[in-house]
């Protein structure tokens, strides 16, 4: 049986090849066995393949004897959010994300909404799947669950809704999900939406729903300027990304948006600790400081962020790949919370979005993250810290390696899948230091690449 479709921290692979309802049956009764879940949320995405696959996970949860909380149609939030708000024992995503349309996948959690992944259990559940079964002697039952009404209440709980004025705001579904929920919120909230690619379509017809690709983000940028909107949004399939453009259709890094939330939660609490990753830094920490909070360096990928949060039970985590976590969601990352922060911002500052961003990446310009596919990636990175790790102010091994001079820093780190180097650059209000150090390092990487 082809098991590939397991990875590090999720299922992801081609249907029905790689995963296929035989195996999501296969894959419900092993969770069952390895977790002992006895009440178990099962939600699914837009994917034409999804329904059969969710419908093939819930017998096997039933025939292990769990019973199966059917949340339907949803993002991986909304099954986060599910399983933490409703006590349950844990839950399935049956999601590819921003995958290509003829893939799937599945996302697990755990109570509490904790990730299972590949050192705490999603492997155990692949080795299970090759073992034979006998059915449980008490079958679970199916029950549809409505969650809406909830998620929508608690989202609608991380801003003060009085506070809120008439703004327009381009909203990008990608074809995706997020347009239900878009749908939803808009009844509650006094902006005008304007709505692009808006209806879920599991054909992907404007291409795979991932801003990520810069293909992906001009239908939002021209959005923006022709509504004269006071910011863009797009989200990828399961919109547990969301993705940023201001008043003049600019796509904006996420680093940016990191200390910006950042920022925006500190006010609201009086301080706390935030988490963010080791890629790029300086901005966040000192967004967070001035807000009176406590910035705290973890591994980049999502278990080791929420393990962190809750280790230090702090109030936001983010990662500059647009994935933002929230104590009060169950320390899970969410596509929603963020612009709702956001727009919140823009309505209470009387300040465009812009304006915000400028004086951040005038302050802290960042080369954004550049990959670079590589022969021997380990010996790159070592060869590279050793040359500029001599002269350094400190050098840290968090995730990859990120060394740091008075006036600019890097991180450099290997891809978990593939033979990629990732390299960020970051400076202190200095452009022409900032590009010069990461051509400079791209140089370097080449040419070490080419002695081989």
């Amino acid at each position: 049986m082809d098991l590939s479709c397991f990875k590090a921290y999720d299922l992801r692979g081609r249907v029905p090849d790689q995963l296929n309802p035989k195996l999501a049956e296969l894959i419900g009764r092993a969770y069952v066995d390895v977790t002992g879940a006895k009440r178990v949320i099962v939600g699914y995405d837009i994917r034409l393949s999804s329904p059969d696959i969710a419908d093939a996970l819930s017998s096997g949860l039933m025939a292990a004897g769990a019973d199966v909380f059917d949340i339907g149609l949803c993002g991986t939030e909304q099954v986060y959010f599910a399983t933490s708000h409703f006590k349950m024992d844990g839950g399935i995503m049956v999601t590819a994300s921003h995958n290509p349309k003829d893939h799937n996948g599945m996302k697990m959690v755990g109570p509490d909404s904790r990730p299972i992944s590949s050192d705490n259990g999603l492997n155990d559940i692949r080795d299970r799947v090759l073992e034979p079964f006998q059915n449980a002697p008490t079958q679970g039952h199916y029950e549809p669950l409505e969650t809406t009404t909830a998620y929508i209440d608690h989202l609608l709980g991380y801003i003060d809704a009085a506070s809120l004025t008439p703004m327009t705001i381009v909203v990008n579904a990608g074809n995706g999900g997020a347009g239900l929920v878009i749908d939803e919120l808009e009844l509650h909230l006094p902006f005008d939406f304007v709505k692009v690619h808006h209806e879920a379509d599991g054909h992907f017809p404007n291409g795979v729903p991932n801003p990520i690709l810069e293909q992906n983000r001009q239908a939002t940028a021209d959005a923006v300027i022709e509504y004269g909107a006071a910011m863009g949004i797009a989200w990828d399939g399961d919109y547990d990304r969301c993705f940023f453009f201001d008043e003049n259709g600019r796509f904006i890094e996420g680093y940016y948006i990191v200390g910006l939330l950042a920022d925006q939660f500190l006010r609201k609490t009086g301080g706390g600790k935030v988490i963010h990753d080791p890629r790029l830094t300086w901005n966040t920490m000192d967004l967070v400081e001035q807000a009176g909070g406590e910035a705290i360096e973890s591994k980049t990928g999502h278990a080791f962020i929420k393990q962190r949060m809750r280790d230090e039970d702090a109030v936001y985590g983010g990662e500059m790949s647009a994935h933002h976590y929230f104590r009060d969601f169950a320390y899970c990352d969410s596509g929603m919370i963020p612009w709702l922060l956001i727009a919140e911002r823009l309505c209470q500052s009387g300040q465009t979005l812009s304006s915000l961003i400028d004086a951040r990446i005038e302050a802290y310009p960042a080369s954004g993250e550049i990959n670079r596919t590589i022969d021997d990636p380990a010996r790159v990175i070592g060869a590279i810290e050793k040359s500029y790790g001599k002269g350094a102010k400190s050098v840290s091994h968090v995730d990859g390696v990120s060394i740091e001079f008075d006036e600019w820093r890097f991180n450099l780190r290997m891809s978990n899948t593939e033979p990629v180097v990732r390299l960020n650059v970051e400076s202190r209000a200095n452009i022409p230091l900032m590009k010069e150090k990461t051509q400079e390092l791209l140089a370097e990487m080449e040419r070490l690449n080419s002695e081989g």
